[in-house]
């Protein structure tokens, strides 16, 4: 399998690394608690993290819902965020023109769901010469995902990571298949679990989206014994307040508990 560091995470060398953080960028001050205080939580459990937000969030249910501040006002925050903490940062892209700005500040590129097929945008990403994060879509199997491995490694892309997110099932509802993971891993490539969107209800509350956060703990502790390189949750010390995917949010409060867990759980598979 390809290895390799997103700043200190690693990906594919056996270990477990996190993708944590707000959904969307609020403002300097909170992106300074929450990154403050996710550094301090995986410290003190001894796990890697790359630190996430977007900038925008341009999939939204309703044209009333938040999307951020805009790409200069979110990659301004991120980029202080990256230097006074010291950590790397993954955020979203949506059209290929964004690749080389976001580059400039983010380690790693991250690709949404619904645009995982897209392949001006993984051609963009892959030639900025940053590690690649690509969310399966929600409407693609698993083994159709090589497709997508296939046309970052032909765009020069050598760090790549693919996320499950869950599938469609019926309406306003998400699963998780598990032999998404054994399946992803077979392309040669580290596998995450987004393990907080994949508990979105999906437009369930008319002009926005639902979420079961109460199940995170489950889908995490199934997810990191069935195997994997990643995991990948939302993270905000307020949930009810968040902007955006706030009902899916894992509270900062619950973060740590959980860490130790799967970190445990992480090391009992793996011998």
């Amino acid at each position: 399998m390809d290895s390799f560091k997103v700043g200190d995470a690693a990906f594919g060398d056996g270990g477990l690394s996190f993708i944590l953080g707000p959904c969307v960028v609020e403002s300097l001050d909170h992106a300074r608690k929450m990154a403050g205080a996710i550094k301090e939580v995986c410290g003190e459990v001894g796990v890697d993290f790359v630190y996430k937000s977007s900038f925008d969030k341009a999939n939204r249910s309703s044209s009333e819902s938040f999307r951020g501040e805009g790409m200069e006002f979110g990659l301004g925050i991120l980029a202080q965020i990256k230097e006074e903490f010291n950590v790397p940062i993954v955020t979203d892209i949506h059209e290929p023109w964004q690749a080389a700005k976001a580059a400039e500040v983010a380690d790693l590129l991250q690709i949404p769901a619904f645009l995982c097929r897209q392949t001006d945008l993984l051609a963009a990403a892959a030639e900025t010469g940053r590690a690649v994060n690509v969310k399966k879509g929600q409407f693609l199997s698993p083994w159709d995902a090589k497709n997508i491995v296939e046309k970052l490694r032909s765009a020069g892309c050598e760090k790549i990571i693919l996320t499950e997110r869950g599938a469609s099932f019926g309406y306003n509802n998400l699963v998780v298949d598990m032999r998404s993971f054994p399946a992803m891993r077979e392309f040669g490539v580290p596998v995450c679990f987004d393990v907080t969107h994949s508990l979105q209800l999906p437009g369930g509350l008319g002009k926005a989206t639902g979420g079961q956060s109460q199940y995170i703990e489950n889908f995490a502790r199934a997810g990191v014994a069935c195997g994997l390189d990643a995991v990948f949750m939302e993270v905000h010390d307020d949930p009810s307040r968040a902007p955006s995917d706030g009902p899916n949010q894992l509270p900062l409060a619950r973060l740590k508990p959980l860490l130790t867990k799967l970190k445990a759980i992480h090391e009992l598979v793996s011998e």
